[in-house]
């Protein structure tokens, strides 16, 4: 029995390494700034080569965002994780990740940047530069969103519980890519006000977007390991989960 359970524990060790295993750690610059996404290459059918960029949540790349990447792979599409801080930035803690994420909200050009270095990272392993989308969960969510106010060359965005603020100060511009915002109707940390002025940008930007809202979702719905206590403003929805990822792909067929 003492054998079989020490057996069980060495699966459980060793299962998310191989089911990360599929996916390539790749190594690129920004300037002197070493930085170190993940790419998973399309498996069955190839859609035309189609690729995501997935932009990861404040606390950097994580496990999240590496299932996303493999299960777009298995339905067929090309996906880059982001790595939006760099090498050695990941944060420790809650209170780390809105410093460092706070930092990039503040000077957006650089978290433009940070993505654009990532979409070309996706394009050079293979991904069809006409059929390209960006998603990003919460920070990686408000990214999303960026690619589309600066026309990034990309079909759509979609962004999961990403933040909708927009400097007031910055010029609407026409919005070409579609944008889906797949948003926790119950999320504390997106006022009224801040969503009003969002969905008034879009329709100033005259934007081709969607918002889906889902009950009794607060912010990170997605995130397994959010907890289930709405109470705290974040927490896990498995309902509100699967059907914004079919929402999601919905919009995929739809735009690629």
């Amino acid at each position: 029995m003492k054998n079989k359970i020490s057996l069980l524990v060495m699966v459980l060790l060793v299962v998310p390494q191989f089911t990360f295993a599929q996916l390539k750690a790749i190594e690129y610059k920004d300037g002197i700034d070493n930085l170190a996404g993940y790419f998973g290459k399309a498996k069955g059918k190839l859609l035309d080569n189609a690729g995501v960029l997935i932009l990861p949540a404040w606390m950097g790349i994580d496990d999240h965002s590496k299932e996303s990447a493999i299960e777009l792979n298995a339905l067929g599409y090309h996906a880059f994780v982001a790595d939006i801080y760099g090498i050695g930035n990941k944060p420790n803690s809650p209170q780390e990740a809105g410093k460092i994420s706070g930092s990039y909200k503040k000077d957006i050009q650089n978290y433009h940047r940070r993505i654009q270095l990532a979409l070309d990272q996706l394009i050079k392993n293979g991904a069809n530069p006409e059929k390209i989308v960006v998603i990003g969960y919460c920070f990686g969510g408000t990214g999303a969103i960026e690619a589309a106010r600066i026309n990034m060359k990309v079909k759509g965005i979609v962004s999961f519980h990403g933040g909708l603020a927009r400097d007031s100060s910055r010029t609407i511009t026409p919005i070409t890519p579609k944008v889906l915002v797949l948003h926790g109707a119950d999320d504390p940390y997106e006022s009224e006000l801040e969503i009003k002025d969002f969905q008034n940008e879009m329709r100033t930007a005259k934007a081709d977007w969607q918002m889906n809202y889902y009950s009794n979702a607060v912010h990170a719905f997605t995130h397994k390991d959010a907890g289930n206590d709405n109470s705290k403003g974040v927490a896990y929805n498995k309902e509100a989960a699967e059907r914004s990822w079919k929402a999601m792909l919905t919009f995929f067929k739809e735009i690629l």
